[in-house]
This record gives structure tokens, C-alpha cells and sequence, in this order.
């Protein structure tokens, strides 16, 4: 197995003064919302997963922040943010923003999560719309038993689409 170097991850070297206690969960609620999982896999170009990698997600006042398992694994505990001004005037779909660090990157990626339920919202949200309509599907959640699934691929076949910002 070979040694990750500090310029090749976040993980193991930076790692442990990242998590807290109750991180992946959320105390916070909006407007009342019911409660959600979010759960997903980290996945390299190659499709294999990624062990040392972090993952925040924020929307108003929530914010949880999970690191990935040796399987790519995490999970956030949340409520369906509610939906916000856009820039142009309209009203965004509900979605929630994500910051992915992992080994490989300088800088972190920055993507959203919009939900599986929310079709008319997602088909008129300003970001999702400058999006190419086949690549959309990868910043759309799905259901997956009573929880929604979102996997985050860094590269290749799936990509997930990431915003400069």
C-alpha cells in the first residue's frame, strides 16, 4: 500500500481536526422540514472509492460535514433546505451546497444537491438550467429507500458537474 504525501490528500494529515462530534447532522430544521439522509460514495476517476476524502454540505443555517469511510462512504442527517432568491429575479430550487476535499485536489470542488421531488422547481432553477440537460442528473439526488442517494464521481464516466466559483 502506498503512503499518501500532505500535497496528495487532506485526509490523514489533516484530517483529525476537521471532525466534530455530531457533524454529519444537523440540529438545525427549516420552517419545521422532516428530517433526511443523504448518503452517497466518493468515487475516483477509475470509479474506485475515495478513503480520505471530506465532504461539506451547508444551506442556510445548516451545516454538516462528513469524512468518507475506507469504502467512500458518507452520510449527512438534514432538513430539504427551503427554496431561495435566484439571481435573476426567479426562485432557485431547494438544494443543498457541497464542498468536496479529497486526496489530488489543490483546491476543493464545489457542486449542490438538488432533490428528486422537486421537478418543476429543478426544471426552473437558474443554476441547474446553465447545466447541459444530460449532465443535469448528476447534481439531482435519488431516492433510495426511505433515505436519497448521492454520489459524487471526480472524474470520467458520471462525472459530477463542479462550479467554478
Amino acid at each position: 500500500m502506498k503512503v499518501p504525501t500532505p500535497s496528495q490528500t487532506v485526509g490523514p494529515f489533516f484530517g483529525f481536526a476537521l471532525p466534530f462530534a455530531g457533524d454529519s447532522e444537523s440540529g438545525r430544521t427549516s420552517d419545521g422540514a422532516a428530517r433526511l439522509r443523504i448518503e452517497g460514495q466518493l468515487l475516483d476517476g477509475a470509479g474506485e472509492p475515495v478513503p480520505d476524502g471530506l465532504l461539506e454540505a451547508w444551506q442556510g443555517e445548516q451545516f454538516v460535514r462528513c469524512a468518507t469511510d475506507l469504502e467512500g462512504v458518507f452520510h449527512f442527517t438534514l432538513s430539504k433546505p427551503v427554496p431561495l432568491p435566484g439571481p435573476d429575479g426567479s426562485t432557485q430550487a431547494p438544494h443543498l451546497n457541497l464542498n468536496v476535499f479529497a486526496r489530488g485536489l489543490l483546491r476543493h470542488l464545489v457542486t449542490r444537491i438538488y432533490f428528486p421531488d422537486e421537478g418543476v422547481a429543478n426544471a426552473s432553477d437558474w443554476v441547474l438550467s446553465q447545466v447541459e440537460p444530460g449532465r443535469r442528473v448528476t447534481l439531482i439526488a435519488q431516492p433510495d429507500g426511505g433515505n436519497l442517494r448521492f454520489d459524487v464521481r471526480l472524474q470520467g464516466e458520471g462525472e459530477t458537474v463542479f462550479f467554478e466559483l
